[in-house]
């Protein structure tokens, strides 16, 4: 199978869309294969063409909001005073409060470990990206810029699950992170 052929692209959106519409009404776990082809019209085998299991379906499906989350990330100045979380933060954090009911089967008790290791991949990538070009914020010298990164995506990846599954609005979140965020590296600079 060519996965550039416009009928596998097709097949595939079909799948994700059905994939994201289950999830919104059960838990990842119960979700079958079956399922996954009768929602989208296709065989069973037309699935495992295209995808091993559930899991790296989820994952896939799940690839434009991960990017969305990284790129505004990575986009957030490390400068913003600590009163006023930056805008691409707040923005992150209404992207995901849009997609909470997915973001909540996702990170859940239930949900998808590839998925929530891709996503921490995906803002480390960024984050380490940003600090190699010169943006990382001062008094980290000392740990390694991949390192920082990862402790970073892992710390957001967390605060978004928690946030997620105990509610709050996305400003309150985007500024409660902020203010870890901003007190670690502080902290690091000696300040």
């Amino acid at each position: 199978m060519n996965p550039d052929d416009p009928r596998a692209q097709r097949t595939r959106a079909r799948l994700k869309a059905a994939m994201l519409e289950l999830a919104l009404q059960q838990e990842l776990t119960s979700i079958t294969m079956s399922a996954l082809a009768k929602r989208a019209e296709v065989n069973r085998a037309t699935v495992y063409l295209h995808y091993p299991d559930v899991d790296a379906l989820v994952t896939d499906a799940m690839e434009d909001a991960v990017a969305a989350v990284a790129r505004a990330a990575a986009l957030c100045p490390l400068d913003a005073p600590r009163e006023r979380a930056p805008g691409p933060l707040v923005e992150l954090f209404e992207h995901v409060a849009v997609n909470a009911a997915l973001y909540r089967r996702m990170l859940g008790a239930h949900g998808s470990a590839r998925f929530a290791a891709r996503m921490r991949e995906r803002l480390t990538d960024e984050l380490a990206r940003r600090f190699a070009d010169g943006r990382r914020p001062a008094g980290w010298e000392d740990v390694p810029v991949g390192m920082h990164a990862a402790y970073l995506a892992g710390a957001l990846v967390g605060v978004i699950a928690h946030w997620v599954a105990d509610g709050g609005t996305s400003e309150e979140a985007a500024l409660a992170f902020w203010r870890l965020f901003r007190t670690g590296c502080q902290a690091a600079a000696g300040q």
